[in-house]
């Protein structure tokens, strides 16, 4: 090697070195002496490790702010459209006579658990019936959007190796974390504002603002809180799925808690303090053109500082790419058992598809306990209550088909996370390797399929036995098994039809696969509520969860689970065969 070579090279490894921290007999570094260059102090790692933890905050939230430069408006304007739809088709619907009607609805104990107490539902207002009844679902709305934000801007980031270009420049260790939860914050404010202005100015005419204010804030809370809650998430696994579900499993155990205690309360029961153990109860307690309490919104702040400081804590005890669960160690080669498509799709989704089966089976075991005091307390319910839930004798049938569909739409955002999944593994280039081998792109598309529909399957059963077993065993009838469980396996179709339209979305164009959440969202709101609305069958048919029946209160429709089933296979063919055609995102 020549004189001019080693000399090359020499300066080429001290110039790109990390620099050691050992020191020659004059003092000075060893990468300084042999590139002639300035001390090792001098490098950009090293400022950003001796200067600030939040370096570079400001030009890396623009950066973030750059890219969801449409997700940030859609989710703002989404949520405050969706307010403004509920003010004004209230306002608009109900009249005096009918808003007593819905008010007796309303404090039934099974919309307890879904809506909440119904504060100032004794002296009904349009207003306090709008925030009673529609509020919880705008408080989910928010809290999904602050668990995504951070998943997309932190662990996804991590994941996917752009999380390290960015740290090897001038940014300090927490710059990324607390960049993304100050857009998550920035979001939920400018979400309260706009629900604030889309409620004010409806035709349900709330006033005064201060009160309107206080719910759109409320609101918004909800969405910092579990942004907060992501953010501990996003440091306990590699994954940026596990990082969300993990999120999305607290917020489904808060909700359940939330319900229990409000359930309790509209019944007069000892339980009512659980409502206070949730994020959402605390944005519920606020009562707006009730109490118009804003104190309860000091617990969120700081549980919100909480989360943030464990957050920060963890992320300084783990390295960058990994996380605090430790990863388990795969054997040295692959067992038989997944040596095809369905059985590797199986292997990926199992983690996520045993915690919602145990938590799906707690739930039903929980909501078929209450079906004692739903049949006792029948006697004295108004015949308002009784004639919606099937009457007197018939009120243990109303209430357990009604849960099959509440469980329907539980499984079916189960149904949709599975769904992303696939997308998740194109993105993350581990589909390339599959596709590699000898599996085809409709083989794997379909195998992958497969796991979300008969996952589907599984937690819709296991919800119908727990439900069915909770009920038998609190009431003595254990003749209300089996019909149980029929009714709740009976919605799974109905899931099935939203899996072939997520499912055709990315097989063609997968950038639309949001289209199956807002087909969910569309048709949740309209099986729960578009009969309250007094909406026209054409329009409640569009609901993919109004056409089966709720059994045991409401017989089968063969045609309509025979459809929906039919349904969603062939769109699901369809987006597979879109799949063969499209470009593969690769690395």
């Amino acid at each position: 090697m020549s004189t001019h070579t080693r000399e090359g090279s020499t300066r080429l490894l001290a110039t790109d070195a990390p620099p050691t921290g050992r020191h020659s007999s004059d003092g000075r570094s060893a990468g300084s002496r042999s590139a002639g260059g300035p001390a090792h102090r001098d490098h950009p790692a090293h400022r950003a490790e001796s200067g600030s933890n939040l370096t570079g905050l400001g030009t890396l939230l623009r950066f973030m702010l750059r890219r969801d430069r449409w997700r940030l408006p859609l989710w703002v304007l989404g949520l405050s459209a969706m307010t403004a739809y509920f003010a004004n088709a209230i306002a608009l619907v109900l009249d005096g006579s009918s808003l007593e009607s819905m008010m007796v609805f309303a404090k039934n104990p099974v919309m307890g658990v879904i809506t909440g107490p119904g504060y100032g539902f004794d002296d009904i207002t349009v207003p306090r019936f709008i925030v009673g009844m529609y509020g919880v679902f705008l408080m989910l709305g928010a809290a999904l959007m602050g668990i995504l934000t951070i998943s997309r801007h932190t662990r996804s980031e991590e994941q996917t190796g752009r999380a390290e270009l960015i740290r090897s420049n001038v940014t300090g260790r927490h710059t990324q974390l607390i960049a993304a939860l100050v857009l998550a914050v920035l979001m939920s404010v400018l979400t309260s504002l706009g629900m604030a202005a889309a409620f004010y100015f409806s035709q349900a005419e709330p006033r005064p603002f201060s009160s309107v204010l206080l719910f759109g804030v409320s609101v918004g809370s909800v969405g910092v809180v579990f942004a907060g809650v992501a953010a501990v998430t996003a440091q306990l696994s590699a994954f940026s799925r596990a990082c969300s579900g993990i999120a999305g499993a607290v917020l489904a155990a808060f909700f359940i808690v939330r319900g229990l205690g409000d359930m309790s309360a509209v019944q007069g029961g000892d339980l009512e303090w659980l409502s206070w153990l949730s994020p959402l109860g605390w944005a519920q307690q606020t009562a707006p053109f009730t109490l118009d309490r804003w104190w309860p919104l000091l617990l969120s702040v700081g549980f919100f500082v909480l989360l943030v400081v464990l957050a920060l804590v963890l992320q300084s005890r783990r390295d960058l790419a990994a996380g605090i669960l430790p990863d388990r160690l795969g054997r040295p080669g692959a067992s038989a058992a997944l040596s095809t498509p369905f059985a590797l799709a199986l292997r990926l989704q199992r983690s996520s598809l045993i915690w919602w089966s145990v938590g799906i089976l707690a739930m039903g075991v929980v909501f078929g306990s209450f079906t004692s005091a739903m049949s006792e307390g029948a006697g004295g319910m108004p015949p308002e209550i009784l004639a919606i839930m099937g009457g007197a004798d018939g009120i243990v049938d109303g209430y357990l088909g009604f849960m099959g569909l509440y469980f329907a739409i539980i499984v079916a955002v189960f149904a949709l996370i599975s769904a992303g999944g696939l997308r998740a593994e194109e993105q993350g280039f581990r589909t390339e390797p599959v596709l590699a081998t000898g599996v085809s792109r409709p083989g794997w598309m379909l195998a992958w399929a497969s796991v979300s529909f008969l996952g589907a399957l599984l937690l819709m059963a296991l919800g119908g036995f727990g439900e069915g077993f909770g009920a038998a065993a609190s009431t003595g009838d254990w003749d209300l098994l089996g019909p149980t469980f029929v009714g709740h396996l009976a919605q799974t179709p109905a899931i099935w039809a939203l899996l072939g339209i997520a499912f055709l979305a990315y097989g063609i164009v997968p950038r639309v696969m949001g289209i199956g959440w807002i087909v969910f969202a569309a048709s949740a709101v309209l099986a729960f509520f578009g009969t309250m609305l007094q909406l026209d069958e054409a329009i409640l048919d569009l609901s993919v969860f109004v056409h089966i029946g709720q059994y045991p209160s409401v017989d089968l429709e063969p045609a309509a689970i025979a459809w929906l089933t039919a349904g969603g296979i062939v769109l699901t063919l369809i987006g597979a065969v879109g799949f063969r055609r499209r470009n593969l995102i690769t690395a």
